[in-house]
């Protein structure tokens, strides 16, 4: 496995890792890489469906039916060869 080097690391953000770390029971290298594993990993799941999402965020209203709404004929197209 390779090795990563961050330079220029803000010391507010290693301390903040450093009590997340401690605050786990986990070394700052083993927070680090719990850390990526977790971001990396969550956009590979599932990519986005919009009528997933839809039907998931209404879920809990059960099984209902939506109306049917009665369409009429399309109009003809314009003819523009008389202008």
């Amino acid at each position: 496995m390779n090795n990563i080097t961050l330079k220029n690391f803000d010391d507010n953000l290693k301390n903040r890792l450093q009590k997340r770390a401690e605050y786990y029971g986990r070394s700052l290298e083993e927070e680090a890489k719990e850390i990526l594993r977790a971001v990396l990993t969550e956009n590979i799941i599932e990519p986005s469906n919009l009528a997933l999402a839809i039907e998931r965020r209404f879920a809990h209203f059960g099984d209902f039916e939506l109306p049917t709404i009665p369409r009429e004929p399309l109009r003809e197209p314009p003819n523009f060869e008389d202008l």
